[in-house]
């Protein structure tokens, strides 16, 4: 909402778009192996949850923004 200041869209519109800001699993996809890959011994762990955080944000993001957007937009 703090990045929507100063725009001129309605409330509705605002609130839309905080529900498309939810995460896609962008930075988890390019993050997730990194530790990994630089033999740390948490690397697996922190792969495992980053993947199960793409497996619920996107989703949910996308089940968000497929709902709302009749009724904000």
């Amino acid at each position: 909402m703090i990045s929507l200041l100063g725009t001129d869209l309605n409330w509705k519109e605002r609130l839309f778009c905080t529900i498309s800001y939810i995460p896609k699993a962008t930075v988890q996809a390019a993050m997730g192996a990194v530790p990994l890959s630089l033999g740390l011994e948490s690397g697996d762990l922190i792969l495992a949850i980053a993947v199960l955080s793409i497996l619920i944000t996107a989703p949910l993001g996308a089940i968000g923004i497929n709902y709302s957007a009749e009724k904000l937009l």
